[in-house]
């Protein structure tokens, strides 16, 4: 599971699709629906939200928002609580942290977006995200 700090642009299609997916599993994880990754290090930081499924619903919302941009047909009925939400700070070690990760991934996937994205250093966060000073968040995966 990876719940993305970058904002939904600059996934490829695959990726678009996959984090989608993901959060929509996510937001059930969180609304107690099931109980496979209950313990997933990506949910730390929508459980220290105030509001989860709020902040899930933001996620989920700017993830759709970037499928209708490129004509994609999410099905956003989806999404429990659909909107905005207070923002989730998070540094930006870990933001350049998946920046490099998904370099990585476009350069085998889809080698006409990595050209395209190869000169922006710092990356704009997904909506939710209050990008703040710090290191590589304590729950990523190495």
């Amino acid at each position: 599971m990876r719940l993305w700090t970058l904002h939904p642009r600059y996934l490829d299609a695959k990726g678009l699709v996959a984090a989608w997916r993901e959060a929509l599993l996510a937001q059930k994880v969180l609304s107690g629906l099931t109980t496979g990754y209950r313990h997933h290090p990506q949910l730390i930081r929508f459980r220290s939200h105030p509001h989860p499924l709020q902040a899930a619903g933001a996620f989920l919302s700017g993830l759709g928002e970037e499928a209708e941009r490129r004509g994609y047909h999410f099905d956003t009925t989806k999404i429990l609580k659909p909107g905005v939400a207070s923002p989730i700070e998070e540094t930006e070690g870990q933001l350049l942290f998946e920046w490099i990760h998904l370099k990585e991934k476009l350069q085998k996937r889809a080698p006409i977006l990595h050209q395209q994205f190869r000169s922006i250093i710092i990356p704009e966060p997904h909506p939710l995200f209050q990008i703040n000073p710090g290191e590589i968040s304590e729950w990523e995966r190495r």
